[in-house]
């Protein structure tokens, strides 16, 4: 691994193209630690959704791939799964995937007293910010002013 490349962007590269093989696409990499345990975190997705035979088969594909390019030097438990219908939104891919879906805007700090914004994302502003419809009040923040972006469903 080279020595400024992250483990998620060495495993992003290794991963896209056995989750196109399979039919998805690579949503998201994060290598995390959980308590004591570190998890590496593949997540996928597709047009018809994903489903529990599609993240076995992408375990199953990562596994020696993994096990060759030895990018991670401690132990680590791999997960493969899908960003489900609620998902965070932490690229600006994300963001342009989900346009016209309903989100959640948290902020580190209030706005209009108020830390907690909903409504549709709209296209992101000219100079990356985030856009929503509240109500029909267009609301703009920027990106250094959202502490989480993701896509909620009342159920």
């Amino acid at each position: 691994m080279a020595k400024n490349t992250s483990v998620a962007e060495t495993v992003r590269t290794l991963a896209e193209p056995v989750a196109e093989s399979i039919g998805c696409w690579l949503w998201d990499v994060e290598y995390v630690k959980e308590g004591t345990r570190r998890v590496l975190r593949i997540t996928i997705d597709s047009e018809e959704g994903v489903n529990i035979d599609d993240c076995e088969k992408m375990h199953r594909a990562m596994d020696p791939i993994l096990d060759e390019a030895d990018p991670i030097e401690e132990q680590y438990y791999l997960e493969v799964s899908s960003p489900g219908i609620e998902r965070e939104l932490r690229t600006e891919e994300h963001i342009i995937a989900c346009e016209g879906w309903d989100v959640e805007v948290r902020l580190y700090a209030p706005k209009a007293g108020s830390k907690l914004f909903r409504g549709v994302l709209m296209e992101m502003g000219e100079n990356g910010e985030i856009r929503i419809d509240s109500a029909g009040t267009v609301l703009c923040f920027e990106r250094s002013e959202v502490a989480k972006l993701r896509t909620y469903f009342e159920f």
